[in-house]
């Protein structure tokens, strides 16, 4: 797999120096100082390869490899008449980063919030940090400091009891601080979201099922695909995160069977997914080597992160890449002979674009003091990369020794009792 990493910009405490040391090839970036909803000029495109690019010549080469994200206008989520201005907007956008040779862009469906979360600083037994979300807490934030009307509707009573009983002892800072982490806005992106209006936010939503979104979906993907086929762009929509409603929102990217109807709505290449192993598999009915097998044809890019399930399914945190409830090793394997099929029949592109996802606060960026984005510090993704690089080494040679030696050896030797 082509190994990138996240990069928000020249404001990122992570340098694209780290990324060259820690053996990316490829940068995965967007132009957050854009309002959502406008057109990505070509020079602006230009402007940011050319500073990822700028000491190609002296040290190992980077490229920009996947915009993450080109983001949807919520106008276009919410189906109304002025979506049709911004999907041409994106269209144009589009046109714009082929013309600069960029050929995989990622985007999520997600209304008014992208990722949630509850904790971005829970500590694992070894002492780093990880993100985390609570049920409870967000019902916390939910009806007690949002108190959106109607919301008890959307918890079991003992959660509703709960919540707030932990309310009325939550000191004033630590419910600003849960306020604050929901509505934390991605790193780098120029959105920012304000109690004060979010409700506002909430209620453009009102009227809109799963239904009707999922349709908005559809109709998004069937104004844009003919433009990204036509300019050569693999399209790759995000998974929700976390993969279930939320504040009364409707999501229609969470389970295999979204995944199959939007790729069924826009049946092309073009349209594809990027597949993320922490959003999915927080979904325990989530079959993610499965998915690979069945859908890999139309993966374009891949977040590779592990996610761990608690006593009450609906919390998880964000475990070590290779541990959690994500099968890695099979996942991977699924990937690299996805890959390797691509390889030997010339269909789509034999390198994915993959990067570690969601890395862990660790060893000196813990360090007090020191700047860092939540689940973008840089050694804990440079430990998940690390980790999966040597994965993916270990099983392709793996697979290339078995298909030396013959089938009948193969079959005796796998029969033969293994002890441990």
């Amino acid at each position: 797999m082509l190994q990138t990493m996240r990069w928000f910009g020249p404001q990122d405490p992570t340098s694209l120096f780290t990324l060259r040391q820690a053996g990316c090839v490829g940068v995965v970036t967007a132009l957050h100082q854009l309002p959502v909803g406008s057109v990505w000029p070509v020079a602006a495109i230009q402007e940011r390869q050319q500073l990822i690019e700028a000491d190609n010549q002296r040290y190992a080469p980077l490229h920009w490899a996947v915009v993450e994200s080109l983001p949807v206008h919520e106008d276009i989520k919410k189906g109304l008449p002025t979506r049709t201005q911004y999907i041409n907007n994106y269209k144009e956008s589009l046109r714009n980063l082929a013309a600069c040779g960029i050929q995989t862009v990622c985007y999520n469906f997600m209304p008014v919030l992208d990722w949630s979360r509850t904790n971005l600083s829970y500590e694992m037994p070894d002492g780093s940090r990880a993100l985390r979300f609570v049920w409870q807490d967000f019902a916390v934030f939910d009806l007690c400091i949002l108190r959106r009307p109607h919301a008890e509707a959307d918890y079991e009573p003992a959660v509703v009891a709960a919540a707030h009983q932990q309310f009325d002892a939550m000191s004033a800072t630590e419910r600003a601080e849960l306020t604050n982490t929901v509505l934390l806005g991605l790193p780098g992106s120029e959105e920012a979201f304000e109690l004060s209006n979010f409700q506002n936010l909430l209620n453009e939503y009102a009227a809109i099922d799963a239904a009707a979104l999922r349709e908005h979906l559809y109709y998004f993907l069937r104004e844009i695909g003919p433009v990204a086929e036509e300019v050569g762009i693999n399209l790759c929509i995000h998974p929700d995160d976390p993969p279930y409603p939320l504040l009364g929102l409707p999501r229609v990217v969470s389970t295999e069977a979204d995944l199959n109807g939007l790729l069924e709505a826009y049946n092309s290449p073009a349209n594809g997914l990027t597949f993320c192993t922490g959003s999915l598999g927080v979904r325990s009915d989530n079959d993610l080597p499965g998915i690979v097998q069945r859908l890999g044809h139309r993966i374009h890019f891949v977040h590779l992160r592990a996610t761990k399930r608690e006593e009450n399914p609906r919390n998880f945190h964000e475990a070590d890449h290779l541990t959690g409830d994500v099968d890695m090793y099979a996942v991977v394997k699924a990937l690299v002979v996805e890959e390797l099929r691509r390889a030997t029949t010339g269909e789509g592109n034999p390198t994915i674009p993959m990067r570690p996802d969601h890395g862990h606060q660790m060893l000196d960026d813990l360090t007090s003091g020191k700047r860092t984005y939540p689940g973008y510090s840089a050694i804990g993704r440079l430990r998940g990369l690390a980790e999966l690089r040597g994965l993916e080494l270990g099983i392709r040679r793996t697979l290339q020794t078995e298909k030396k030696r013959p089938a009948e050896q193969i079959r005796t030797e796998s029969s033969v009792p293994r002890f441990v």
